[in-house]
């Protein structure tokens, strides 16, 4: 059981014990660097051990912090250099709180890896899917979208069928130290007091850019291009009042970012890279999510021209996704996750 030191781990822990399993608690070890949020601060690590205490079952602590630099923090880094918009904590889920997590347990003979998700998996024509959770505030399926077959065969997620009211609940009857400890929903490694931009700037040179408008006037400068995602608004070095005005282009080379109104941001389709599908290819009408805590939208997706890339075509124009994003694909029904991948 993958222990974070929050309230919804600690109840997916005690689901497991009251349903008979043998049950080990692991907090992963990630970040090695100044952290005063997330999921890999000092607090963090002590909450998941005593909590393992309290619930009377053994406790390790697996120390990854070089693969979490290789498949997380390099590639966050180098995205922001490329002018792409990275999404970290999805990064995470794929290559270290499920791949790297559970060959490890295949190494120490465990049959199965669980998390606290709020997420389900289901069967479906004789395959297992990601499912949404039962709370919808809460659902975390968007972040665990890219399980294969062989990892959804030994993942469990034991409270996908409670709502966070009713984990709550259950952690107070259990008197879990936990119980009442607030959610984490930061990048582990950016802290609340230096931020984003002294994290990169530490580690990147940021390029000043002039900001301009769709006709070519001159309306302000950004001190570091590298900051600026398309559809953005606040902090882009615009100078307030007059009409809403938004990032629809950013040219790099020749040092312009370029606002403009909202309906510049429309698009009728958009192609994803990197597809990872949770069974076989599903061409024709879905329903596509494009942030974790977005709503879908109905679209029909077709193969796109170079293997492992599909292009998205929206019923009705949406807006832009900013290249780095994920773009997650579910059935009609909004709920079983048939696959995902990254913007382009």
């Amino acid at each position: 059981m993958a222990l974070s030191g929050g309230v919804d781990s600690s109840v997916a822990a005690a689901e497991l014990l009251q349903a008979g399993h043998d049950v080990v608690g692991i907090t992963m070890r990630l970040w090695g660097g100044d952290s005063d949020t997330g999921c890999c601060s000092i607090s963090d690590v002590d909450d998941a051990r005593r909590v393992a205490q309290q619930l009377g079952i053994d406790h390790l602590v697996f120390n990854f912090t070089d693969d979490f630099d290789t498949h997380v923090v390099a590639p966050y880094v180098q995205a922001h250099r490329d002018g792409i918009t990275p999404n970290p904590c999805i990064e995470c889920n794929r290559h270290l709180k499920f791949h790297r997590l559970a060959e490890r347990a295949d190494l120490l003979g465990f049959d199965a890896v669980a998390t606290g998700h709020h997420a389900r998996i289901v069967e479906h024509d004789g395959a297992r899917y990601v499912a949404r959770g039962a709370d919808p505030a809460k659902d975390q399926s968007y972040v665990v979208h890219m399980l294969p077959q062989r990892e959804l065969a030994r993942t469990l997620f034991p409270i996908g069928h409670l709502t966070k009211a009713e984990v709550r609940v259950k952690a107070t009857a259990l008197g879990l130290r936990t119980a009442a400890k607030p959610d984490s929903q930061d990048v582990c490694f950016i802290t609340h007091t230096g931020g984003r931009e002294q994290f990169l700037g530490d580690r990147i040179g940021f390029t000043p850019a002039t900001v301009v408008g769709t006709d070519g006037a001159l309306l302000g400068r950004t001190e570091s291009v590298q900051l600026v995602t398309l559809g953005q608004r606040r902090g882009v070095g615009v100078v307030g009042g007059g009409p809403k005005r938004y990032v629809v282009g950013i040219d790099r080379q020749a040092g312009t970012v370029t606002v403009g109104d909202e309906s510049q941001l429309q698009r009728t389709e958009q192609a994803v890279t990197q597809m990872v599908w949770a069974h076989e290819p599903v061409w024709g009408e879905v329903r596509v999510q494009c942030s974790a805590h977005g709503t879908t939208h109905p679209a029909t997706v077709e193969p796109g021209v170079v293997d492992g890339t599909i292009v998205v075509r929206w019923a009705t124009p949406q807006r832009v996704v900013s290249p780095g994003q994920s773009m997650v694909l579910y059935d009609l029904t909004d709920t079983r996750v048939l696959g995902g991948g990254i913007a382009n």
